[in-house]
């Protein structure tokens, strides 16, 4: 089994659509006629919805631009894109249970005219040279081990002059990182890199940096909040648990000690295609 095969078995879990459509019943929404805000806690990155926003921000989206979404999950930030920003969003990911559910959240949502899916490597991304003029990537690069032919992938598909987000967890410090972890169970399919490794391998792909910010101290305020709330008003209807199953506890809690020892952070980085 490679690398990409193992981590479509990380990651899908069978019957997501059905344990979400369940949990948003119970809460007393109308899941044949949703709205994005039903589905908080349908993104499944470090700062979740509130880096979404800021990281939209700082890649300048504008009314009618085609933002390319590598690694798109359940759909979370390409339904905000689309709805906050006026965009046109492709989303590609490489687990088959993902797509189809975001396919699905997004046709309830009435947002499936502006935002479609497809399964694809983000190795070798099926679209034509120049196919968009932004291109996001969302706590990815953790399950990639070739980031020159990621980064490469992205400059191909990326007008010049375009824009290139990457929000992923990097290395800060040395240290063991405890596992499991969200992204994967062990170091095999696990490949955090550090921000100067990033900052290399974007330049030699033909990017140039053009702001970088540590988000660290944002999760941090946002996971302290979250669990205040949960302990006061009980879990919100979705969840990571109710996405991702009952160890994502554990996972969160390793996450949180990683960040605690400064050996990881999530770290934004805009790029722009030279």
């Amino acid at each position: 089994m490679n690398t990409e095969q193992q981590v479509v078995r990380h990651y899908g879990r069978g019957g997501l659509e059905g344990t979400i459509l369940d949990a948003l019943k119970r809460s007393g929404k109308d899941i044949d006629k949703l709205v994005t805000g039903d589905l908080s806690g349908d993104e499944f990155h470090l700062g979740w919805h509130s880096a979404t926003v800021e990281l939209a921000k700082d890649l300048g989206l504008e009314r009618g631009m085609h933002v390319l979404d590598i690694g798109a999950g359940i759909g979370g930030p390409a339904r905000y894109f689309a709805e906050a920003h006026g965009c046109r969003v492709t989303g590609i990911d490489l687990t088959p249970e993902f797509v189809t559910v975001a396919e699905s959240l997004t046709r309830r949502c009435g947002l499936n005219e502006r935002v479609s899916f497809r399964q694809a490597s983000a190795l070798a991304l099926p679209f034509a040279d120049k196919s968009f003029d932004r291109a996001t990537l969302i706590h990815v690069g953790m399950n990639i081990a070739d980031k020159p032919k990621l980064f490469a992938e992205a400059r191909r598909v990326l007008g010049k002059g375009g824009r290139f987000a990457v929000y992923d967890v990097m290395r800060t410090a040395e240290g063991d990182l405890p596992f499991p972890l969200p992204w994967a169970d062990t170091a095999a399919t696990s490949f955090v890199e550090s921000a100067e490794t990033y900052r290399r391998l974007l330049a030699a792909a033909g990017f140039a940096i053009e702001t970088e910010q540590n988000r660290r101290e944002l999760v941090v305020k946002l996971g302290r909040e979250m669990r205040e709330n949960a302990a006061k008003y009980g879990p919100p209807p979705l969840s990571s648990q109710v996405l991702m199953g009952p160890s994502m506890k554990e996972r969160l809690a390793n996450v949180a000690a990683a960040l605690e020892r400064a050996i990881i952070a999530p770290i934004e980085m805009i790029a722009r295609a030279v």
